[in-house]
């Protein structure tokens, strides 16, 4: 159990300790949650802060957020580990929020780190406290809370989903921590490119970006101005792997990846072999290589081809089973494959296209025929009434029924393209939507 709110201890501290925000705008990334206007954002700027669940992957900034809760509220903070502790010190903690608000009028924040691993009976021991009022509750896990927190504690907070940090994230955080004095204070010199190279191995982990960086540091070498530089040679001793990612006109790996997905979209082989070979000669994770393809399959050949999408999953299969050279081969032939097949991102379009209406729509109601009616009651209420079952209709299609709400009934999303399958799927849908049309004229002549 710990007790501090951005306590100056003494002694040396890691420099993502050392890098932990004071203020929402220093705080990096999940702009879904902190931007302007954002619902967290709102709650601490109206002094309406609440118990919370955050759930998100290591590094994406759950205690760091907790901290900054409690530092801008003028909270307590206290912390329990559920790997650590106990019912006992459940009370215990329990005990000094109240007596610290009995005495001092001050309320505490607790923060619980991998809330997920505390049994039931442990999370039942915060419901009266946190109903109330005795302390702020905020509980980290990094599994879904749906299945691994009792119903009771998620019905008396908030769930908030923490997601992995952009590139462009970590970068800001990295440059500020070259400069900041509780960081670096401008004596260490880090060109973009290797800046670049620590922000792609941290895989959106905040922390583990600042401790590489703070690793080469250690083995900076002094540069002519009287400062200290990080380069291609240290880093490659801190990550252990070559960097050869850099090519001779100095790009970073990110251009490469660039090349091996625009190479495969173009439909060249040999061009999409050529910057596979490069990004694994250089070091590159084959799992990352393999999540990208199967990105691309669905991105730029979608069903125009739903067999690439399989050999994408089947190679990444491999690489997970035999590991190298077994898996790089099999990557080889899905990359190779991909860029052969027929192409289409009409699937890409359509659901960024759903996505982006449903964000600025009202929530439309489910048409009362689409409606489940499970018990008799709902049944009064016309749930499901004059729903037409497709299966005992001509074709197994309910020719003229709409299964959109109504306010948007006449939209189209998915426009298939006249390559590979999707010719097949685009003269299907064209003859749906006229038999859709001439049951239409029907009903209505």
């Amino acid at each position: 159990m710990q007790e501090g709110l951005f306590d100056s201890q003494p002694g040396f501290q890691p420099l993502a300790a050392r890098m932990r925000p004071r203020s929402l705008d220093d705080y990096v990334g999940q702009e879904h949650l902190v931007g302007p206007g954002k619902p967290l954002r709102r709650a601490v700027e109206q002094e309406q802060l609440h118990s919370m669940i955050l759930w998100g992957p290591p590094g994406v900034g759950k205690t760091t957020f907790a901290q900054l809760l409690a530092n801008l509220g003028g909270l307590s903070f206290e912390t329990l580990s559920a790997v650590l502790s106990g019912v006992k010190d459940i009370r215990a903690v329990v005990e000094h929020a109240r007596s610290r608000k009995q005495s001092q009028g001050r309320d505490t924040l607790l923060f619980v780190d991998e809330v997920h691993r505390f049994n039931k009976s442990q999370q039942d021991a915060f419901l009266p406290h946190i109903e109330d009022g005795t302390f702020i509750f905020v509980g980290a896990t990094t599994e879904n809370p749906s299945f691994e927190l009792n119903s009771a504690l998620l019905s008396r907070t908030r769930v908030y989903v923490l997601k992995n940090l952009a590139e462009i994230d970590i970068l800001r955080l990295l440059s500020r921590a070259l400069v900041a004095d509780e960081g670096f204070g401008g004596r260490l010199d880090v060109d973009p490119d290797t800046l670049q190279v620590i922000a792609a191995a941290s895989g959106g982990d905040a922390r583990r970006a600042l401790n590489i960086l703070e690793v080469a540091a250690d083995l900076a070498e002094p540069a002519p101005d009287g400062r200290e530089s990080i380069g291609p040679e240290q880093l490659e001793q801190v990550m252990q792997t070559s960097l050869r990612r850099f090519d001779k006109g100095g790009d970073v790996f990110y251009d490469q990846i660039s090349a091996l997905h625009k190479s495969v979209r173009g439909s060249d082989p040999d061009g999409s072999l050529y910057w596979l070979c490069r990004m694994l000669d250089g070091g590159c994770d084959p799992l990352y290589v393999a999540r990208r393809l199967v990105r691309i399959a669905s991105e730029d050949i979608g069903n125009a081809d739903p067999r690439a999408l399989q050999l994408s999953m089947d190679a990444w299969d491999v690489q997970e089973r035999l590991g190298s050279p077994e898996g790089e081969l099999a990557l080889a032939q899905a990359v190779t494959y991909l860029a052969l097949a027929p192409k289409s991102n009409a699937v890409y379009k359509a659901f960024n296209q759903c996505m982006a209406d449903i964000r600025q729509d009202p929530d439309h109601e489910v048409p009362v025929h689409l409606r489940n009616a499970p018990t008799k009651l709902l049944k009064t209420m016309g749930h499901g009434e004059s729903y037409r079952y497709a299966h005992d209709e001509p074709d197994a299609f309910a020719a003229g029924e709409c299964y959109l709400p109504e306010a948007i009934r006449e939209r189209q999303y998915y426009q298939p393209v006249n390559r590979g399958l999707e010719i097949k799927l685009l003269e299907k849908r064209e003859r749906l939507h006229r038999m859709n049309e001439a049951s239409t004229r029907k009903r209505y002549s």
